[in-house]
C-alpha cells in the first residue's frame, strides 16, 4: 500500500483511535491489529481483490429488484390536500442530454436524494421525480459538426494529424453540479467550463469513440434525434443503479420529439405572450455570425454569464488635410472612433491614443462617414447596424498605429479645438476599439503616458512625436472630487509614487482608488452641468452626445465568449423575443416570493438577491438548434433556459398523459389522449385555476385526476442544483411561478451546494481527474458512491469527494455485515434483561443522542453531519459498549436496537445496505425506506459528561501508572538514575481521592468570575476589574494575599479559557454528578483497565478517607484534587505493608 494511501486510511479512522487510547497496552494491541485500516491496508497490498465490493453491487442489484417489484417509489397523490410534513416533492434541473452523467451531477442529486429518502423515512408522501434536457444547440451542433467529418474525411474517417488541428468542441454533460452558469463576481470560476473539460479529442467522432461508441453507432448520431434516443435511456440505467428514489413514470424529454411536453412549453410561452412578459425588441445580445443566432449561457463553450458592455463612441473627426496613407478616403468624414464609459470627462481631452504596433482599418460605417477602429470593433459595430453592409464590414484602407501618430482632430466637448493622435504602449486591442481618448486630469494612465511623452524626448523622437502635438498641452480641470481635487489622476499618482505609465500595478490601485470615488462623489465644474454630480450629469452628457451625432453607442462583449460550435461571440443588436425579467413590478413580486423561500445560507440568498439586481430582458428566441417553436412566431425555437422554468409543474401530470414513456409516444392509461387535446383551456385548469374546460373532449375524470395530482403536489418543498445556476436558471423559475401560479403555489425552497473537486482537485477531463457516475458505481458500489458524496461536503464552498472515502466505505458497510451476522449466531450468548449495568445506560443515551442528532441535521440538510452522528457516533459507542462491557457481556436487547437505529439513521444515504440489513438480517416486515424515525427518548447530557469524566479519568490515571511501571528516567538529586521497579514492587492498590466541591480561594475565584461574565456577548469583564473583585474578595483582606494571589492568577486564566472552550458550566462550584458515585459504580472498569488488583474511591474532604494515605498524605497536599480532577496513588503490596513512598507516585 502507498504511503499516501495508508495515511488516508488512518485518517478515516483517527475518530475511533481517540477513542482506544482509554484502553491498556494488551487490550489495544489486540484492537489495533485487528482494526479496519490494517486489514484495509493487507487488503490492497494483496492486489486485486474486490470481493467486498462485488458483494455490494450484487445486494445492490437484488435490492432495486425488490424496489421494483413493489412500485416502493411509486407516487400517488390522494383527494385531500396534505397537511404540512405530509408530503415532500423534490426536484433538480435536468441534465442536458449530450452524455454521461457524471460525479457533478451525482453530487448535487445526492442532496435531493438524501432529503427525499429522509422524509420518506419518516413517513412522508415523497415525490422524486427526474426528466432530461436536449433543448438548445449543443446536440445539433455536434451532430452536424459530425456530419461534416464525416463528408470530408470518410465513414470511417481518415484524420489529419494532430498537430494541424485548431479547437475543439466536445460532448460532455453540459450541467456539471446540476447546472453550467457561474454568478458573476463572487461566484465566478477562474476556468472556462470548455477549458477544463476538453478531453484532448480534437474530431467529434474521436470525441464518439471515447464515450465507447464503434464506428458502426457513430454514423448515427448526424441525427440529432439519436442522441435524445441514445443518452436519456442510460442515463436513467445509471441512476437506477445509483439507487435513485424515482418515480420513473413522471420522466420526459425536452423538445417537440415529446409532443406533450413541447404543448405545454407552448402554453407557457403564450400565456407569458398574452400577459405581455414576452415582447419584441432590439436590444444587444451576446451573438454568434457562425451560427447566426443569439449565443445564451446553455450555448457556450466560454463566457458563461458574460454580459454585453456599453460604450459610448466618441467621433473624433481627422482635420485635413490627410495624410497619404488616408488619401484614399479624401470627401468622406472619417473618424477615430474612442470607446468610453466616461462621456462626461470630454471636456479634459489633451489628445488621442493609439497603439503604435497596433493593426486598424478605416471602416464604412454608411455613405459618407468612416471610423478608424479595430477589425474586432468593426465586426462588432457591423452587427450593431453600424456599418454600410449589415454584419459585414468593409474595410476600406487597412493601418498601423504608426500611421496614425500625429493625426490632427476634432473632438466633441473638448476645449481644445485640435488635439492629436499620440503613441500609447498599454492600450489593449482586445477591448474597445483600440483608439483611447486622453483625459490626463481624471485618467492616471493617461496623465503618466502624457507625463512620459513629455520629460522623455527620446520617446518622443522615437515614434516621431512633433513637439507642437504634445508641449502645449496641458492638464485641464474638470470634476472636483474630495480627498482628490479637482486633478484626481495627479494626485494619486503622486501619492502612489508612480513614475511611468509602465507600472501597471499601480495604476490599477490609482484607478481603483480615484474612478468610483469620482463617478459617485465627483461634481462638475465645466459645461452646462457645472456643478451638477457626475452620476446625475453623466447620462444627460451622454444622451447629448448621441443627439447631435457627436457619439454612437457600442457594445461589445464585456469578457472573451466563444460559442460551442467554436466561434468568437459578438455583440448584435437583434430583433427578436423577450421576457421581461427586471420590469419593476415583476421584479418587486420575484423579491416577495425570494423573501419566504428557504434558502439554507445566506450566501445563498445574497446571490438571488444580486441577480434580481441586475438581470434584466431575457432574448427566449433562437433560430439554430432543437425545441419547441414559440408558437406566434415559428421562425423561432425557444431557447434551452426559457423552456425550463416552470417544468416542475409538469411532473405532477406527466404520467397521466405519457403512460410511463419519457418521449410521450404512447397514449394514457384512462383514454387516448392526443397532444392536441392539451389545449390553452385544459393547461390552465390544471395549474392556474382556470374553469373547467367544457368544449374539452378528455374525460371529465381525468381533466380532475390531472388537477388532483398538481393541486396536492405543488407548491415543491425543495429544488437543488449547483449555485451556478443562481444567475439565470433558478431566478427565472421564481419569475415564471410568481406570473403564472397563484401565491400559494410559489417555491417553497431552494438548496444550492458548491462544486465536487475529486481527491482535493478539480474534477476536469483534460487532466484525467474525471469520473461518469456509471464509473463510480462500477469502482465503489452505489452506496459506498453515496456514503462518499455524503463525506464531501455540504456548503456552497466545493466539496471533495475522496476515492479512499468511498474504498473505507466499502469496508466498513461490509465489516457491519458480518459483525452483525456474527452477534445474531451467537444471540443466545448474550446477557438479557433490562439495562442494568453503567455501561447500558451509557450505550443507550449514546443511540438517543445519535437519533435526536441525526434528526437535526438531516433536517437541516447537512448530510455529511448527519453521517458523523448517525453512523460514525453510532459506531464509535457501540465498539466502546463492547469494550466497557468485560466479562459481564453486552446486552441482547440493546444490541438489538443498536442494529435498528443505525440501519434506520443510514438509509437515506445507503439505502441498499440499510435494506438488506433491514429485510434479511433483522428479518423485519416492510422496506427500510419506509420503517419511520426510531424513537428515542431525550439524551441524558448529564450522564454524557459523566462518562467522559471516567474515560478522561481513566486515561490520565493510566498516563501516571504506565509512567510509574517503566521507571523514572531522570536522575535522583544524587545523580543516579530510578530502577524499573521489581514485580513485588510493580503498584497493584489504587487510591483514588476525589474532592467533589471547589473550596477555599477557589470558590471565591470561581464567584468572581461568574459575577464578572456577560452571558449575552460571551465575554468576561477586562482583567483588571476581575483583579480589583479579587482584592476585595474575603482572601484580598488575609494577610498572606500576595502569596494566594499567585495561586489565583493562573487558576483564573484556566477557567476563563474552560468557559470559552466548553461554556459558563466550567464555572460550576461542583460537577453536576456525584463523581464518587460514578467512579464508585465503574471500579471494577477501573481495576481492569488499570490492571490492578485492588481500586479504593475516596473522598478528600473525609479525614477518615484522608486518613487512609498514612505517610502519602502529603502527595495529596501537593497535589490536591478538584472537581473534574482526582488524585490517584498507586501502591504495590510491598510498600502498603511497609508503609513506605519509596515507590509512590502521586498525580
Amino acid at each position: 500500500m502507498k504511503e499516501g494511501q495508508l495515511l488516508a486510511a488512518v485518517a478515516s479512522e483517527i475518530f475511533k483511535l481517540r477513542q482506544l487510547a482509554r484502553f491498556p497496552p494488551d487490550v489495544l494491541q489486540r484492537l489495533v491489529v485487528n482494526c479496519s485500516f490494517c486489514q484495509m491496508a493487507s487488503s490492497t497490498e494483496a492486489g486485486k481483490s474486490f470481493a467486498r465490493r462485488d458483494k455490494l453491487l450484487e445486494i445492490e442489484k437484488d435490492i432495486q429488484k425488490l424496489w421494483e417489484e413493489n412500485e416502493v417509489f411509486k407516487a400517488e397523490s390522494s383527494e385531500r390536500r396534505p397537511e404540512p410534513g405530509e408530503k415532500f416533492f423534490g426536484n433538480f434541473p435536468y441534465p442536458y442530454m449530450n452524455g454521461f452523467l457524471h460525479l457533478g451531477h451525482a453530487f448535487s442529486l445526492s442532496k435531493l436524494e438524501f432529503a427525499a429518502a429522509y422524509h420518506r423515512l419518516r413517513g412522508a408522501n415523497v415525490l422524486l421525480p427526474f426528466a432530461f434536457h436536449c433543448t438548445g444547440m449543443p446536440i445539433k451542433a455536434s451532430a452536424d459538426k459530425l456530419a461534416l467529418e464525416i463528408k470530408e474525411f470518410g465513414n470511417p474517417p481518415a484524420f489529419p494529424s494532430i498537430e494541424d488541428l485548431s479547437i475543439s468542441t466536445e460532448m460532455e454533460p453540459e450541467e456539471a453540479n446540476g447546472g453550467v452558469q457561474t454568478l458573476p463576481d463572487k461566484f465566478k470560476s477562474k476556468k472556462s467550463k470548455a477549458a477544463s473539460k476538453s478531453g484532448g479529442s480534437k474530431f467529434q467522432w474521436q470525441i464518439m469513440e471515447s464515450v465507447g461508441l464503434s464506428s458502426d453507432e457513430i454514423p448515427k448520431f448526424q441525427d440529432p434525434y439519436n442522441w435524445l434516443t441514445y443518452f436519456p435511456p442510460l442515463a436513467k440505467e445509471d441512476l437506477k443503479a445509483f439507487g435513485l428514489g424515482c418515480d420513473w413514470r413522471r420522466s420526459f424529454i425536452t423538445t417537440d420529439m415529446n409532443q406533450f411536453y413541447d404543448s405545454f412549453v407552448k402554453w407557457q410561452m403564450r400565456k407569458l405572450w398574452k400577459m405581455g412578459k414576452i415582447v419584441k425588441d432590439k436590444r444587444y445580445t451576446i451573438y454568434s455570425p457562425l451560427d447566426g443566432q443569439p449565443c445564451a449561457d446553455h450555448d457556450r463553450a466560454s463566457g458563461e454569464g458574460v454580459q454585453p458592455q456599453d460604450y459610448t463612441l466618441i467621433k473624433m473627426e481627422v482635420l485635413p488635410p490627410f495624410p497619404p496613407k488616408l488619401s484614399s478616403l479624401e470627401g468622406r468624414r472619417v473618424f477615430l472612433a474612442a470607446a468610453t464609459l466616461r462621456p462626461e470627462t470630454m471636456y479634459g481631452q489633451t489628445n488621442a491614443w493609439v497603439l503604435p504596433d497596433g493593426t486598424y482599418g478605416a471602416f464604412e460605417i454608411n455613405d459618407t462617414d468612416v471610423f478608424i477602429v479595430t477589425a474586432r470593433a468593426a465586426l462588432n459595430l457591423a452587427y450593431q447596424e453600424k456599418s454600410r453592409f449589415p454584419q459585414k464590414p468593409t474595410c476600406l484602407v487597412e493601418l498601423r498605429g504608426y500611421d496614425l501618430i500625429g493625426l490632427p482632430l476634432k473632438s466633441p466637448l473638448s476645449f481644445n479645438e485640435t488635439i492629436y493622435s499620440l503613441p500609447m504602449l498599454t492600450i489593449l486591442t482586445d477591448k474597445g476599439t483600440g483608439i483611447v481618448t486622453s483625459v490626463p486630469s481624471d485618467s492616471p494612465d493617461d496623465f503618466m503616458a502624457l507625463h512620459d511623452l513629455k520629460l522623455k524626448p527620446a520617446l518622443r523622437a522615437k515614434f516621431g512625436v512633433k513637439d507642437e502635438w504634445i508641449l502645449p498641452f496641458e492638464v485641464i480641470p474638470i470634476i472636483n472630487i474630495p480627498e482628490f481635487g479637482d486633478k484626481s489622476a495627479e494626485k494619486v499618482c503622486i501619492d502612489l509614487k508612480i513614475k511611468s505609465q509602465n507600472e501597471k500595478d499601480k495604476l490599477a490601485e490609482a484607478k481603483r482608488l480615484t474612478y468610483l470615488k469620482g463617478f459617485t462623489d465627483g461634481t462638475m465644474l465645466v459645461g452646462e452641468y457645472k456643478g451638477m454630480k457626475v452620476q446625475e450629469a453623466k447620462p444627460l452628457l451622454r444622451n447629448k452626445l448621441l443627439e447631435v451625432g457627436q457619439a454612437v453607442e457600442y457594445s461589445e462583449p464585456e469578457k472573451k465568449v466563444m460559442s460551442r460550435s467554436g466561434d468568437d461571440c459578438v455583440v448584435a443588436l437583434t430583433d427578436q423575443w423577450y421576457i421581461t425579467y427586471g420590469e419593476s413590478e415583476w421584479k418587486n413580486i420575484a423579491g416577495e416570493c425570494l423573501s419566504n423561500m428557504n434558502l439554507f445560507s445566506d450566501e445563498t440568498r445574497n446571490g438571488f438577491l444580486h441577480t434580481l439586481s441586475w438581470l434584466n430582458k431575457w432574448a427566449c428566441s433562437r433560430s439554430f438548434g432543437l425545441g419547441t417553436r414559440i408558437p406566434w412566431d415559428e421562425q423561432f425555437l425557444v431557447e434551452s433556459l426559457s423552456d425550463s422554468t416552470l417544468y416542475m409543474a409538469y411532473y405532477t401530470v406527466a404520467h397521466l398523459l405519457q403512460n410511463g414513456d419519457m418521449y410521450g409516444c404512447t397514449t394514457s392509461v384512462a383514454k387516448s389522449i392526443k397532444p392536441e387535446q392539451m389545449t390553452d383551456e385544459v393547461w390552465d385548469f390544471v395549474f392556474c385555476g382556470g374553469p373547467f374546460p367544457e368544449a374539452s373532449d378528455i374525460p371529465h375524470s381525468l381533466l380532475n385526476k390531472m388537477k388532483q395530482e398538481f393541486e396536492y403536489w405543488y407548491p415543491f418543498d425543495l429544488r437543488v442544483s449547483g449555485k451556478d445556476l443562481i444567475q439565470n436558471h433558478l431566478t427565472f423559475c421564481i419569475y415564471n411561478h410568481t406570473a403564472l401560479l397563484p401565491k400559494h403555489h410559489w417555491p417553497r425552497g431552494f438548496r444550492c451546494n458548491g462544486h465536487i473537486m475529486l481527491n482535493s482537485e478539480k474534477m476536469s477531463k483534460s487532466t484525467g481527474n474525471f469520473k461518469t457516475l456509471r464509473q463510480a458505481i462500477e469502482d465503489f458500489s452505489a452506496d459506498a458512491t453515496r456514503f462518499s458524496l455524503a463525506d464531501a461536503g455540504d456548503g456552497m464552498d466545493d466539496a471533495n469527494f475522496v476515492f479512499e472515502t468511498a474504498n473505507a466505505a466499502i469496508l466498513r458497510l461490509t465489516k457491519e455485515i458480518s459483525w452483525m451476522e456474527e452477534v445474531l449466531a451467537a444471540e443466545s450468548s448474550l446477557r438479557t434483561g433490562p439495562h442494568s449495568i453503567y455501561a447500558d445506560r451509557v450505550f443507550d443515551n449514546e443511540i438517543n443522542i445519535a437519533v435526536k442528532m441525526a434528526e437535526q441535521h438531516y433536517n437541516d440538510y447537512m448530510f455529511r453531519e448527519a453521517l458523523k452522528a448517525g453512523f460514525y457516533d453510532l459506531q464509535s459507542a457501540r465498539d466502546e459498549y463492547r469494550l466497557l462491557c468485560g466479562t459481564e457481556g453486552m446486552n441482547r436487547d440493546l444490541l438489538w436496537r443498536f442494529m435498528d437505529v443505525q440501519t434506520r439513521l443510514i438509509a437515506p444515504i445507503c439505502p441498499h445496505y440499510g435494506e438488506y440489513v433491514w429485510k434479511f438480517l433483522l428479518k423485519r416486515d416492510g422496506f427500510v425506506i419506509k420503517a419511520g424515525w426510531p424513537t428515542a427518548d431525550s439524551p441524558d447530557l448529564t450522564l454524557k459528561r459523566a462518562n467522559k469524566y471516567l474515560q478522561d479519568s481513566i486515561v490520565s490515571m493510566r498516563k501516571l501508572l504506565q509512567k510509574q511501571i517503566s521507571g523514572s528516567k531522570k536522575p535522583n538529586k544524587k545523580g543516579t538514575l530510578a530502577t524499573v521497579p521489581t514485580e513485588e514492587k510493580k503498584p497493584t492498590v489504587g487510591l483514588i481521592y476525589v474532592n467533589e466541591h471547589y473550596e477555599g480561594w477557589k470558590e471565591v475565584c470561581l464567584r468572581i468570575l461568574e459575577r464578572m461574565y456577560d452571558t449575552e456577548r460571551r465575554a468576561f469583564a477586562p482583567d483588571h476589574e476581575i483583579l480589583d473583585a479579587l482584592r476585595n474578595s474575603s482572601i484580598g483582606q488575609t494577610s498572606d494575599f500576595k502569596q494566594i494571589q499567585k495561586l489565583c492568577m493562573p487558576f483564573l486564566r484556566f477557567k476563563k479559557d474552560e468557559v470559552a472552550s466548553v461554556g459558563v458550566q466550567a464555572l460550576d462550584l461542583k460537577l453536576p454528578f456525584g463523581e464518587i458515585e460514578i467512579l464508585q459504580e465503574n471500579i471494577d472498569l477501573i481495576r481492569r483497565q488499570l490492571g490492578l488488583d485492588e481500586v479504593e474511591v475516596l473522598s478528600a474532604s473525609n479525614p477518615n478517607d484522608v486518613s487512609r494515605a498514612g505517610a502519602y498524605v502529603s502527595l495529596l497536599n501537593q497535589n490536591p484534587p478538584s472537581p473534574g480532577n482526582p488524585t490517584a496513588i498507586f501502591l504495590s503490596s510491598l510498600s502498603r505493608s511497609q508503609d513506605a513512598n519509596e515507590d509512590t507516585i502521586a498525580g
